[in-house]
């Protein structure tokens, strides 16, 4: 019987993989747990259809992640912080303000995004940002005294 799978079984295939298995093992096991459907024409025909629009998704998300990783690199972004007459900083600048501002930047970045060590003095930092499908792009962080 052959069947589309719902969800990953261990050795016998992944999501929306089509396979040939046993009745018994169809009926008894992969539908009682609600892991396999009955391939059907349509269904396969559906599965089909889903599969090319994860593609197009997945080729429009690597050309964006593309472009803003572009836009980023080298980018120069300058943060205003109180801080001492030493030039220490009152409060240390961390991912979350970094990922804050990029945003009003018109940048789509999260705080898990950025790695960098926490600032605590004015002057200019590197810091990484990890955007999807393994793109990265190295930004200046300038923390003026303000």
């Amino acid at each position: 019987m052959k069947v589309i799978l719902l969800q990953d079984v261990g050795d016998l295939g992944r999501v929306d993989e089509v396979k040939e298995v046993a009745d018994g093992y169809a009926r008894n096991f992969l539908f009682a747990r609600h892991l396999a459907v009955p391939a059907s024409q349509s269904l396969i025909a559906e599965r089909d259809t889903r599969k090319v629009r994860q593609a197009r998704h997945a080729e429009k998300d690597l050309q964006e992640q593309q472009t803003m990783a572009e836009r980023l690199e080298g980018y120069e972004l300058e943060i205003s912080a109180k801080a001492s007459e030493s030039g220490q900083l009152y409060a240390a600048v961390g991912p979350q303000k970094v990922a804050e501002a990029l945003q009003n930047k018109g940048f789509n970045v999260q705080k898990n995004q950025i790695s960098m060590k926490s600032i605590k003095e004015a002057g200019e930092h590197e810091a990484t940002i990890k955007l999807g499908h393994g793109l990265e792009s190295n930004i200046t962080v300038v923390v003026i005294v303000g």
